[in-house]
């Protein structure tokens, strides 16, 4: 049995890095089989997942500890595969491990992973418009007014944390314009126009905001989440309820559960779990028990 602990350095400000050798040395005291590997770039992750994940076999774990980039990262590689998949949240947002009830705090995370408990949850599914032709997504799937600041705020060159996402909403909601969308929801087809239409799996986003508050990762299904076209102004007064997901009984939010969702329309881009997935027209299917996620409640 071996055990992967996948690291990225920068994350949380160089968070990670500070406490990623007591990380190591909890998981060398619970499993003594640990290989760490300490990567900050992209693609030099996404290489050194690819050879764990060619190797492993079903008694394997891979710990990735950083933020919701390096957990997409893991979600891809290990989905589908016997492989247990443990999450250190020590990002700036952490929003897949918010949605699936991890704790915050590094600590309390590893008292979880080392009970080596397991539970198979939920991914979504995208296919169609995407850069790699196929993704596994663990919280959201944005591609309106969402993906736009999701993306802005990628860009920005100095960062504020969590509040960096509710900054660049704010600047953004001036000149952004509702969307025209094509959506089928299993197979029921509807024409709309909407400032966004979000697909979560996981119901967090934008580092804690609660765009699908209802959604589960062990139900089998999507939670959609709609915002009819209104004003700018409605929209901002409604941004501070998204993080506490108390925004679902207005008037022009409308709220769905599917097992698949296709999304097409005009000038669209997507994004997923915080990173540029490719553009529309895309599959948005839910995949029941993808992946074995270790330390749940």
């Amino acid at each position: 049995m071996t055990t992967c602990l996948l690291v990225n350095p920068a994350a949380g400000g160089g968070r990670a890095a500070r406490l990623a050798p007591w990380v190591a040395a909890q998981l060398q005291r619970a499993f003594h089989d640990v290989d760490v590997v300490h990567t900050a770039h992209f693609q030099d992750a996404d290489d050194a997942l690819a050879r764990f994940a060619a190797s492993s076999d079903e008694s394997d774990r891979l710990v990735v500890m950083g933020g919701d980039g390096m957990v997409h990262l893991g979600l891809n590689h290990v989905a589908g595969t016997p492989v247990r998949l443990a999450i250190v949240p020590s990002g700036t947002g952490n929003d897949f491990a918010s949605s699936v009830g991890l704790p915050s705090r590094v600590g309390a995370a590893m008292d979880r992973i080392v009970t080596d408990r397991t539970t198979p949850v939920d991914l979504a599914e995208v296919t169609g418009g995407v850069h790699s032709g196929h993704c596994w997504v663990g919280c959201v799937v944005s591609t309106g007014y969402d993906a736009v600041v999701n993306r802005r705020t990628n860009q920005m060159t100095t960062k504020f944390g969590p509040l960096s996402y509710g900054w660049v909403a704010l600047s953004a909601l001036a000149e952004f314009s509702p969307k025209h969308y094509r959506i089928s929801v299993d197979g029921h087809d509807r024409e709309l126009d909407a400032m966004l239409i979000a697909v979560g799996n996981g119901g967090h986003f934008g580092g804690g905001m609660r765009i699908c508050p209802y959604a589960s990762v062990v139900d089998g299904l999507l939670d959609i989440t709609i915002i009819h076209t209104v004003p700018r102004r409605t929209l901002l007064r409604c941004l501070p309820f998204l993080y506490a997901g108390r925004f679902t009984h207005l008037g022009f939010v409308e709220t769905l559960r599917a097992r698949r969702v296709d999304v097409d329309g005009e000038d669209m881009f997507a994004m997923a779990d915080g990173e540029a997935i490719g553009d529309v027209p895309l599959s948005v299917v839910v995949r029941p028990s993808a992946v074995n996620l270790v330390g749940l409640p």
